[in-house]
């Protein structure tokens, strides 16, 4: 039986990039059976990767039936993979997050779980002398990832060993990173094509602290101002999202690459609250606060917040 190998819901490029590196080392390289998919439509960075290194978008699911053999990567979290996910077959989990727990399986996998930027950095390490026979394609998603995931070392999540990789990649690839970060970065910008609930699901994640439920969303881009033009009517839409959702309130951080900081939304008091105690700012009578320095939801925002 195919062994499926996918990231989280609403993909990004670490999670339709490494699962695609990790279906080519099963069946390339231990001779077995594996394929990539996803959980949702990559976002405008994530395609523009595929494109870049001619790679076929991978098939898009639904759910997981019951015994269907998976590889998990990029998340360690159930509230981010199908709601049957337990009932499949999980054989191992490759991950840079926290451990949340949650997930059982059906025996003894193979689990790991590292305190670097990058899910592709972690495989790199695991492939070894096999990277020796990685086709290009392989190499250029394993760089996409690590520049995607450190915003090209900017981010505090970076460690010595993500950037000695990608350097290493890059050279052998003959790209030149700050060419290549730009064209991503330009492409994750772009977000023209996407409503406002779209944009506030495009890069979100769950979080519940102090009795709240939170869909903390990011958008990583270098044109914050596109996004902040549309500020009143992502505003708007914010309520909305959250209770389709189920949860209490939808956290927006619009995430400036080259300015390296973040402006939060703050469309009522709760969100201001929110602000003034995670981040030990004042926000006064505004709907937006900057916080200087503030790029990492994993590393700055989650771990911070506080109601």
């Amino acid at each position: 039986m195919t062994t499926l190998v996918f990231g989280h819901k609403s993909p990004d490029t670490d999670s339709t990039g490494s699962p695609i590196i990790w279906a080519w080392y099963l069946n390339e390289v231990k001779g077995g059976n594996a394929e990539a998919v996803l959980l949702g439509e990559p976002n405008t960075e994530a395609a523009f990767m595929l494109e870049k290194w001619d790679l076929p978008k991978p098939r898009i699911i639904e759910g997981v039936e019951a015994g269907q053999p998976v590889v998990i990567v990029d998340t360690n979290n159930p509230a981010e993979l199908p709601d049957a996910v337990n009932d499949a077959d999980i054989r191992a989990i490759i991950d840079h997050h926290k451990l949340v727990g949650g997930l059982e399986t059906k025996g003894p996998i193979d689990i790991r779980i590292e305190p670097l930027a990058c899910t592709a950095t972690i495989m790199h390490k695991m492939i070894g002398d096999d990277m020796a026979q990685a086709p290009a394609w392989v190499k250029g998603a394993m760089l996409s990832c690590i520049l995607s995931d450190t915003l090209e070392f900017r981010s505090p999540t970076t460690t010595q060993e993500d950037r000695a990789i990608a350097e290493a990649l890059a050279a052998d690839l003959g790209v030149e990173i700050p060419a290549y970060a730009s064209e991503m970065f330009a492409a994750k910008s772009d977000v023209s094509a996407f409503s406002d609930a779209d944009l506030l699901r495009m890069d979100s994640k769950e979080y519940e602290v102090g009795g709240k439920k939170f869909r903390v969303s990011v958008l990583e881009t270098t044109s914050p101002e596109t996004v902040l033009s549309r500020k009143d009517s992502l505003m708007e839409t914010m309520p909305k999202v959250a209770e389709e959702d189920g949860v209490d309130q939808v956290l927006l951080f619009i995430v400036d690459i080259l300015n390296e900081e973040s402006t939060m939304l703050l469309p009522n008091d709760l969100t201001r609250q929110v602000a003034e105690k995670s981040f030990a700012t004042v926000c006064g009578d505004g709907d937006t606060v900057v916080l200087p320095g503030v790029v990492s939801r994993k590393k700055q925002i989650i771990p911070n917040l506080a109601v």
